[in-house]
């Protein structure tokens, strides 16, 4: 969840640390902190709230002179986010300092035993708990006692760590989050993402979990975890730096919603090729496979629930999506017959981890589909697809989601011709509605100038309800959460069909419900819906294809999309409930990009 960022070099480690930490503030932004070793000592800098309280305090790392360090940007899960919680924690001589990402699951333990030998605590961090533990096992020998600290934690840590007796060099620990490094010319670097490292260097290793490694201005040695030197390949960094800046608009999540058309051009056109679905290196089995189980968290979970139609519909193999973090605790029904789709945008969430490696470890092959090359679901899956998507930086996914689901719907395809469940005609059909997509998504955007005045009428509303059916509900479940979670109005989806359950008993005068109507096999009946919330006093914004001039006369507004399949319309028919979202956000004042207490890579339980 955290992001941390360190250099050694011949800069002034401050400045490249803070640049650093801006573009991890995604990942979290309760405090922020940088250490940085000086002549036998290390300065340590720490605010409360976001980076541009940092660099104020240092006045943009000034006030911190010196050629090495490490930085921290916090999403506070032990501890209240306070001067003193934040990082770097360091130890009571001052010899050392840390940046943690990650849990110390262990923690309490540790802490008695530290406090039983008389170190003192300042914060209530379960990282500093590894602060201690360097220092007392440190007899001169910076590595060994790093080595002897990471031996005693338990649970998930990336760590940057910092000696004032070896002033040029740090030390970085992976088990379990995500830890780069970046490899310079007469410098180097670690980070949580790459997104730190790519305005200095575009060749990077990726550490596995158990290594650790040790940079200096003029090297980097990986060590596995018993400390023999180990040779790693250096990748090679490939998209461009202006792809993570805002390139003019107001948010990054504006950007990446405007970005979305050629987002799910650059995923699908590597895989269309001669008219057909190749998805090089799949080669799997399908015959044996009798259940396909989804799962993830988040906005990749619902674009799950959108996909589980298209692959059903057209595999005829039964699909199930689950919650990761329900899966790893329910002792799933997971045998060889089982193929495990896993969707991530950063391949680091920790739930879905924990429940891809259950059901491999129950005979299950796992199916990976992610966004970030090297990450852990990616090494860890039996089969990976990248959504190629490029970096998304708003907190609030956008791309991602859709991506994800266009890789679900490639899949679906290409399993459905393997399998022989499809004909010829109307695999070639889809195909061609497949193409259309990005220009559909465009037309979308074109189409509906007019969100923003619709956000100015809604966004003045304690709660929302979006309803629809089939995949229309499963698309409701997303523009929802999309809603929520960046203009914090309560927004709940709801079945359209279960409106007389219960649900209906919340409608009253005045109240907002977003109904989507673009599955035409169950359109009559969502229109009815619409019918009984109007009766009760409904303001309904009607989201559905143009044309359609019954739903017209029905609700009080309306967004309109171009026609498309429902079995691949959710990638069109979310573009406009995003900005919806993102338009009341703006009308409510919100930190768009970075929405109170979330964070973008959720690496811990």
């Amino acid at each position: 969840m955290c992001g941390i960022v360190g250099y050694t070099g011949t800069q002034n480690a401050a400045q490249v640390l803070l640049n650093g930490l801006t573009k991890l503030e995604y990942r979290g932004y309760d405090s922020a902190g940088i250490a940085v070793v000086q002549e036998n000592s290390i300065a340590i800098s720490k605010v409360t709230g976001r980076i541009a309280n940092l660099r104020a305090k240092t006045e943009d790392g000034r006030l911190i002179p010196g050629l090495t360090g490490i930085g921290h940007t916090r999403w506070a899960t032990h501890g209240a986010p306070t001067d003193q919680n934040a990082h770097p924690h360091a130890s009571n001589d001052g010899k050392f300092a840390v940046v943690h990402n990650g849990i110390i699951e262990n923690y309490m333990e540790l802490r008695e035993e530290l406090t039983q030998k008389g170190y003192h605590f300042e914060s209530e961090t379960d990282t500093e708990v590894i602060v201690h533990l360097v220092e007392m096992y440190y007899t001169g020998d910076f590595k060994r006692a790093v080595m002897k600290a990471s031996a005693r934690l338990s649970g998930s840590y990336a760590l940057g760590i910092v000696c004032a007796d070896v002033p040029d060099t740090i030390l970085v620990v992976r088990e379990a989050s995500p830890l780069i490094l970046g490899v310079g010319i007469g410098e180097n670097f670690f980070a949580s993402d790459v997104t730190a490292l790519v305005a200095h260097t575009r060749n990077a290793i990726y550490l596995e979990d158990g290594e650790f490694a040790a940079l200096t201005p003029d090297a980097i040695q990986v060590y596995d975890c018993s400390g023999h030197p180990i040779t790693k390949k250096t990748s090679r960094i490939t998209w461009d730096i202006q792809a993570a800046e805002k390139g003019g608009y107001a948010h990054f999540m504006l950007k990446e919603i405007v970005e979305q058309p050629r987002a799910v051009e650059a995923t699908m056109a590597p895989r269309l090729r001669n008219g057909q679905v190749v998805l090089d290196d799949l080669d799997i089995d399908l015959t044996g496979i009798r259940k396909i189980v989804i799962t993830a968290c988040g906005s990749a979970y619902y674009a799950g629930c959108a996909g589980k139609y298209t692959i059903e519909k057209l595999c005829r193999i039964p699909v199930t999506i689950e919650l990761a973090s329900e899966l790893r605790y329910a002792d799933p029904l997971i045998d060889e017959h089982v193929l495990l789709i896993v969707l991530s945008q950063s391949g680091e969430t920790a739930d879905t981890i924990a429940a891809m490696r259950e059901c491999q470890r129950r005979g299950a092959k796992a199916l990976a589909i992610v966004n970030v090359v090297g990450s852990t679901i990616a090494k860890n899956a039996d089969y990976t697809l990248y959504t190629w998507a490029g970096p998304e930086i708003a907190v609030a996914t956008t791309k991602g989601y859709t991506t994800q689901l266009t890789v679900l719907y490639l899949f679906a395809l290409y399993a459905a011709k393997s399998l022989g469940t499809v004909s010829c005609q109307e695999y070639k059909r889809l195909l061609a509605a497949l193409r259309a997509l990005p220009k559909q998504m465009q037309n979308v955007l074109d189409m509906n100038p007019g969100i923003p005045k619709l956000a100015e009428k809604y966004h003045d509303t304690p709660s929302m309800f979006f309803i629809g059916r089939n995949t229309d509900y499963a698309i409701a479940l997303e523009g929802a959460l999309k809603m929520k979670e960046i203009s914090y109005i309560h927004a709940e989806s709801y079945a359209a069909g279960e409106l007389k359950h219960g649900t209906i008993a919340l409608i009253h005068e005045g109240q907002p419900v977003i109904a989507l109507c673009c599955n035409e096999a169950v359109t009559e009946k969502t229109m009815n819906n619409i019918i009984e919330v109007k009766a009760r006093g409904a303001e309904v914004l009607a989201v559905a294809f143009k044309g359609n001039q019954r739903i017209i006369s029905l609700a009080d507004d309306m967004i309109y999309v171009p026609k498309v399949d429902p079995l691949l319309c959710a990638v069109v028919e979310i573009v406009p409930l995003q900005l919806l979202a993102y338009h009341v956000a703006k009308e409510n004042g919100c930190d768009i990009d970075k929405p109170k207490n979330l964070a973008k890579s959720v690496t811990v339980e």
